[in-house]
């Protein structure tokens, strides 16, 4: 009787200390001989970079409904506020980057705003360097030499662009007051703090990072909420939703609950259960942002 192996392998690490600033985490995966799944691509306060190593992404739906599914080698993808679906037949592998929106410029040499809500092949944004990264990281013999592929690789393309137009000093500085905050600050106070008025906050920062300033704010306390219950529930502890919301700068439970709906397109029951057969189901490393 044949049987087969089942793979299941997830690390995540930190990026060289140059880069921190312009990426969280860098994150492999590789899974074997599991049962075929979904995999929904939730808003993050972070680009997407996918390189696969083994077979490709089949995304069936993209968080704009007008983009058709698609099979990607490579991916790219922008800030946004629905999830993407993600397909596999019990095998899926390969090696993605947590990119921060203020480093869009630095590291792909275009604003986040650029690419709002779309999925895209990398090479439609790197060029040529995007299949020399997939291909350096389909030859590395371990994971610790895959991040290692992409600290080289990023680190010159940083020093590359070091003259490139930088984000406004004061949209990187509402973005990070956001962060700091998870989101709960207040977008009058927020523009107050800068020194504009919020609907000049509002044209700049959307035109830059594709989001407006609440609805980066109401991803950042999803983000934060969601993590928060699957590491709970991932440690066999109960989700407790009215704690969660209350942590996370939710009114209440019910606000947190449409928000999953909203934003995931599902109930927490059902996003958890889904999602805990996936390796995407572990979170990134302490101090990743």
């Amino acid at each position: 009787m044949l049987t087969t192996d089942v793979v299941e392998e997830m690390v995540s690490a930190r990026p060289a200390p140059a880069l921190r600033p312009f990426v969280g985490h860098y994150t492999g995966y590789r899974q074997r001989g599991i049962a075929p799944a979904l995999h929904r691509g939730l808003p993050s306060p972070y680009l997407t970079m996918i390189f696969t190593l083994d077979e490709p992404l089949v995304v069936s739906t993209h968080p704009d409904p007008a983009q058709p599914g698609g099979v990607f080698e490579t991916l790219i993808g922008g800030l946004h506020t629905s999830p993407a679906m993600i397909t596999h037949d019990g095998r899926q592998s390969g090696v993605q980057l947590a990119l921060s929106p203020l480093g869009a410029r630095s590291l792909l040499g275009l604003p986040a705003g650029a690419l709002y809500r779309l999925d895209l092949p990398a090479e439609d944004v790197l060029g040529r360097l995007g299949d020399e990264i997939q291909a350096r990281l389909r030859a590395a013999d371990s994971w610790l030499q895959c991040f290692a592929v992409l600290d080289r690789i990023l680190l010159r393309l940083l020093d590359a662009r070091s003259a490139a137009v930088r984000v406004a000093p004061e949209v990187a500085r509402a973005w990070q007051v956001l962060r700091g905050t998870g989101g709960s600050v207040s977008i009058a106070r927020l523009a107050s703090d800068i020194g504009w008025s919020p609907r000049h906050l509002g044209q700049r920062f959307g035109a830059e990072l594709g989001l407006s300033p609440k609805a980066a704010a109401r991803v950042m306390r999803f983000d934060r909420a969601r993590w928060l219950v699957q590491r709970r529930v991932a440690a066999g502890r109960p989700m407790d939703l009215a704690d969660a919301a209350a942590r996370c700068g939710y009114f209440d439970q019910a606000h947190l609950a449409r928000d999953f709906r909203s934003l995931a397109g599902c109930s927490p029951t059902v996003w958890v259960s889904e999602e805990l057969r996936n390796v995407q189901a572990h979170g990134p490393p302490e101090g990743s942002g």
